[in-house]
C-alpha cells in the first residue's frame, strides 16, 4: 500500500510557551569533534575519583527488585550528624538540581519571578521557566555575587532567589556578612535559595553563614551535592535543609523513590569518609593555585583568571587567542573544558582542576596556542 507524503504530520498536544522558551541544559562534552573520546575537565568531577568506602557501600547495596527508602532517613540521619542538622529538616534529591528544581516550583509559578545572577549556574534559567516564571537576571560584580544589584531587583513579584556560593561557572564566592545582608534585605515571603554545591572545597574555617540563616529563618534554603568532592556524580544525590514549612512543601512535589538504593549507600558510607573529603580539598586547593599561577604568567597574551573557590577556574581570553581556538587547542591536546557563549562567557572558558599532569598538559596547549596566535 502506497502512502501520500503530501499529508500533513499527524499533531499532538502543544506545549506550554514557558517550556517551548527552555534551552535544554548542555553537559560537558567529553569527545571530540571527530568523536575522539577526551579527559572530560568540563563537569567539575573529582580528579581523585571516589571514595573506597562509597564504592564498596554501593557495591552492597541490596538488590534493585526492591525500593529505596522513599525519605532517606538513614542519610538524612547522617546528613545530620555531620553538620549538626535536624534530620526532619533535610530533604534528599536526585542530585541537587531536583532541589533546586522544586524550590522554584513550590515557590513561583506564572506571572512570579525568581532572580539570578549574571553568569549564574545554567539550572536556576531552565527551573525558573519550567514553573512558568520569569527570570530576572542581576548584574554581576566582577564575574560574582553583587548584593546591592540583586536587592535592586526585588519586586512585589519576586518569589525565589537562588545564589550560588561559591558560584558556577566562575568560582567567585562572598562571605557570611553579605550573605546576611543580602537575607536581611528580602521580604519574608521571598525564598533566598543558597546553592552550595561546591562548599565543601571552601579553606577550613570559610563558612558563607548559608546554614546558619537557614537554622534562624523560615524564608532560606541551603541546598548542596554529592556529586563534586564525595565523588558521586554517577549516582545522582543532593539535598537541601531549611524551614519546616520548606521542607514539608518540597516533600510534597519530590519523586517518591528518588535516591536509588546504592545511591543511599554510597553517600552514606561516603559521610563517613571524610579523609578522603579533606584529603580532596587539599589537593584541589593546591593544583588550582600552580594551575592559576600558570595562567597568570600568560598574562602577557591576555589570559587571566577570575579567582575561584571552586574547583574549576575561569579563564578569560582578552588577546589574540580567542577562547573558541584555546578550546581547540585543548581538545587537539586530549582535553574537554566548558565553553559557554550561551550563558554570556564567548571569552572564557571554565577548566576543571585535574591532576597536576593534567593542568599541566592544558597550560603546555594554552602557551603554544597563545604563542601561535601572537
Amino acid at each position: 500500500m502506497s502512502t501520500d507524503s503530501r499529508q500533513p504530520a499527524p499533531t499532538g498536544p502543544r506545549m506550554k510557551p514557558w517550556i517551548e522558551a527552555i534551552h535544554a541544559y548542555v553537559p560537558g562534552k567529553s569527545a571530540g569533534a571527530d568523536g575522539r573520546p577526551l579527559v572530560k575537565l568540563s563537569a567539575n568531577e573529582n580528579p581523585l575519583g571516589t571514595s573506597q568506602k562509597a564504592l564498596a557501600a554501593r557495591g552492597g547495596a541490596a538488590g534493585p527488585a526492591v525500593y529505596p527508602d522513599p525519605d532517606s532517613k538513614a542519610l538524612r540521619a547522617k546528613i545530620g550528624e555531620i553538620h549538626g542538622l535536624d534530620p526532619a529538616r533535610i530533604v534528599c534529591g536526585t542530585g541537587s538540581d531536583e532541589i533546586l528544581n522544586l524550590a522554584a516550583q513550590a515557590f513561583a509559578g506564572p506571572g512570579d519571578e525568581i532572580i539570578h545572577v549574571r553568569y549564574g549556574f545554567a539550572v536556576y534559567d531552565i527551573a525558573t521557566r519550567r514553573c512558568g516564571a520569569t527570570p530576572v537576571v542581576a548584574p554581576d560584580r566582577d564575574y560574582g555575587t553583587d548584593v546591592d544589584a540583586l536587592l535592586a531587583c526585588v519586586t512585589g513579584n519576586t518569589r525565589v532567589v537562588f545564589v550560588a556560593n561559591p558560584n558556577n561557572p566562575t568560582g567567585r564566592y562572598i562571605g557570611a556578612e553579605q550573605m546576611a545582608r543580602l537575607h536581611a534585605g528580602l521580604p519574608a515571603d521571598v525564598l533566598l535559595v543558597v546553592d552550595q554545591a561546591y562548599g565543601e572545597y571552601l579553606a577550613d574555617g570559610e563558612d558563607d553563614g548559608g546554614i546558619a540563616l537557614a537554622k534562624a529563618h523560615g524564608n532560606v534554603l541551603v541546598t548542596r551535592t554529592f556529586s563534586k568532592i564525595y565523588g558521586l556524580a554517577g549516582e545522582r544525590i543532593g539535598w537541601g535543609f531549611g524551614a519546616a514549612g520548606i521542607v514539608d512543601a518540597l516533600n510534597r512535589i519530590r519523586g517518591p523513590f528518588n535516591v536509588t538504593l546504592s545511591g543511599q549507600a554510597a553517600a552514606l558510607a561516603a559521610l563517613d569518609d571524610q579523609d578522603f573529603v579533606r584529603q580532596s580539598r587539599q589537593a584541589n586547593a593546591a593544583s588550582r593555585a600552580r594551575f592559576v599561577s600558570a595562567v597568570e604568567s600568560l598574562g602577557n597574551h591576555g589570559l587571566s583568571a577570575v579567582e575561584s573557590e571552586a574547583n574549576f577556574v575561569l579563564v578569560l581570553f582578552g588577546g589574540a587567542l580567542s577562547a573558541e581556538a584555546a578550546r581547540d587547542a585543548i581538545a587537539a591536546a586530549g582535553y574537554a573544558v566548558r565553553h559557554l557563549p550561551g550563558q554570556g562567557l564567548p571569552h572564557a572558558l571554565r577548566i576543571t582542576i585535574g591532576t597536576d599532569a593534567q593542568m599541566d598538559d592544558i597550560v603546555a596547549a594554552l602557551r603554544d596556542a597563545a604563542k601561535a596566535a601572537s
